[in-house]
């Protein structure tokens, strides 16, 4: 038995985050992960799926090139190559996240964990063994989530022609056909991705709108740059008569008052994940769930249980790393005794990208009428912006909502070329509370896109200058 001061169950990026954190606080930390460190973030989510989406954005841009005086040769797409690309750039950054790990001295238990008592956990190790372990000041759990596929219908996941975005990575070439079911962020980033290999690709929401959680603007504005590249989106749908073979998958997809059959060589399905609450040991230690199967915590990340925590996907949404990172960070300082600064989980900025991105912080403008709130929109185009003419991408918009009264930021949201960058103005500016006047205080260099944001501000106060 080897004895730590923390132990985190999961090496993602809420994990590997809180573990540094606690390793710079003089703590004695170890991390339980069976896979390589970095969680599904770096090996199967956020990292190789940008840089398919990076692969796929060379492609569209190959098609425009004779437009800026670049006639291409004969371009081949490969998308086993871009795959290949994909995995060796999520595992340069699992092995970026091991050299942190021997550089801030934090022990890497290779295996799956599991609570065994007060502070102590087993761990069943790659080669079989079992080990035990005790953490004097904490546990944390930190196992993340997982792809679930929609069985009620009949698209449970067989990981050949029903997949999930795990086997999506990895797949050596693209579909001719593909259905992909489920358009928030993971679903449109995987439209994007096989649309530009060639793939036909036709996309299934249930909801009203895709990317159903994003500002409606913002959810129109990405359908109509997806039909202009043949991407067949259907919302408001309705799946039934669900057949899956050896060499394809049909649906009846009913949308917009009509019904269509939908064959297709493969179907993706994206249509959320589940916690990994399972065989980890909760229910013996007393850990407590939500309705909704994510570990129940307060304030401080404290589950029902003395000195164990819980933080990222496995304790509820937003799901998203950038969370989970945040919240290991402050688990580690409250562990340490300091003095934490709390998440304002209000100003989570989220990130889709697809092209056009879309990234977003706040309220959207629904939110802002159900709450009844009074409020005023600025909006500029990126057609009127002088640095996205000169580089062809004028998809897209800024969109701010300031309160009517007092100019606060209710909410922003940007869709276009690199909106995933841009977002990080709106969400400082939020955190300190600056309003729409003192966005426009500061000068914007030009030709920039980030001149959008000022005018979109402009435009909230009724004094837009370039559109």
């Amino acid at each position: 038995m080897a004895s730590f001061d923390v132990i985190f169950l999961g090496g993602g990026p809420a994990g590997y985050v809180g573990a540094i954190r606690c390793a710079q606080l003089g703590l004695n930390t170890a991390v339980i992960e069976r896979e390589g460190l970095g969680g599904t973030c770096v090996l199967w989510g956020c990292i190789p799926a940008k840089a398919l989406l990076e692969a796929a954005s060379f492609a569209e841009k190959m098609k425009k090139a004779p437009e800026f005086g670049v006639t291409p040769g004969d371009v081949k797409l490969d998308f086993g190559v871009a795959m290949k690309r994909s995995r060796a750039v999520s595992s340069q950054n699992s092995k970026g996240v091991e050299f942190l790990f021997k550089k801030n001295k934090i022990t890497w238990i290779k295996g799956t964990g599991k609570l065994t008592g007060k502070n102590a956990v087993s761990v069943k190790t790659a080669e079989g063994k079992e080990e035990k372990h005790d953490a004097k000041k904490a546990v944390v759990i930190s196992t993340g989530s997982r792809v679930k596929g929609l069985d009620k219908i009949g698209l449970e996941l067989n990981k050949k022609t029903v997949i999930s975005s795990d086997e999506a990575l990895i797949l050596e070439k693209a579909p001719k056909s593909i259905t992909i079911v489920g358009a928030g962020a993971v679903g449109c980033e995987f439209a994007d991705v096989f649309a530009a290999f060639g793939s036909q690709v036709t996309l299934v929401e249930v909801m009203p709108n895709i990317l159903p959680v994003e500002d409606t603007d913002s959810s129109k504005e990405v359908e109509r740059a997806f039909k202009k590249r043949k991407i067949d989106v259907l919302t408001n749908a309705k799946l039934s008569n669900v057949k899956v073979g050896k060499d394809g998958v049909s649906m009846t997809v009913e949308a917009g008052g009509n019904k269509k059959d939908v064959k297709s060589d493969i179907v993706l399905v994206a249509a959320g994940r589940a916690p990994n609450v399972e065989d980890i040991g909760l229910k013996e230690a007393g850990v407590k769930l939500t309705d909704r199967g994510f570990i129940q915590i307060d304030k401080m990340f404290a589950t029902s249980v003395a000195n164990i925590y819980a933080i990222g996907d496995v304790a509820g949404p937003p799901m998203l790393a950038h969370k989970g990172e945040r919240e290991g960070h402050i688990v580690a300082e409250i562990i340490a005794g300091k003095h934490a600064h709390g998440i304002d989980y209000t100003n989570v900025p989220g990130a889709t990208y697809c092209h056009p991105e879309v990234a977003s912080v706040g309220l959207t403008e629904q939110a802002c009428k159900e709450k009844k709130l009074e409020y005023k929109v600025g909006k500029f185009p990126f057609s009127a912006n002088g640095r996205a003419r000169t580089s062809g991408e004028t998809e897209g918009f800024v969109k701010v909502i300031r309160g009517a009264k007092y100019g606060e930021i209710l909410g922003a949201h940007i869709v276009g070329a690199h909106a995933t960058e841009m977002i990080h103005e709106f969400v400082l500016a939020r955190t300190n509370e600056y309003t729409v006047e003192e966005i426009d205080l500061a000068i914007h260099a030009h030709p920039t896109l980030s001149e959008a944001i000022g005018e979109a501000a402009m435009d909230s106060l009724g004094r837009m200058i370039h559109a």
